[in-house]
């Protein structure tokens, strides 16, 4: 059983920054690449960052140079620091990792993190 645990979010005005971490447990064996969804009120769910074992990252347009991703593969853990934080990243911030686990490797989602930003 492989969980991921987010933590991190909460209520910010707009300019502000907030760091959100997702912890990765259970019979893990390695992670390959690791990513932050969104999902806003009556919107799908999108991509917003990814980060290869390695470190290679790719973000949405929407949030480049001003989020960053990371990762502490010792801890399985990654984060997402977002500065300069605007009203329409209000979203459900949910983080999916690519987990080598048994019986077999699966794609796992955490719970979902809440982060409003006010005007």
């Amino acid at each position: 059983q492989v969980q991921l645990v987010e933590s991190g979010g909460g209520l910010v005005q707009a300019g502000g920054s907030l760091r959100l971490s997702c912890a990765a447990s259970g019979i893990i064996f390695s992670i390959n690449a690791m990513a932050w969804y969104r999902q806003a009120p009556g919107k799908q769910r999108e991509l917003v960052a990814t980060i290869t074992r390695g470190g290679s990252t790719n973000y949405a347009d929407s949030v480049k140079g001003r989020f960053t991703i990371s990762r502490d593969n010792a801890k399985n853990t990654v984060y997402l620091q977002m500065n300069s934080l605007k009203p329409e990243d209000t979203a459900v911030y949910y983080c999916n990792a690519d987990v080598i686990t048994v019986p077999n490797s699966r794609e796992a989602w955490g719970q979902g993190t809440p982060v409003t930003v006010s005007a």
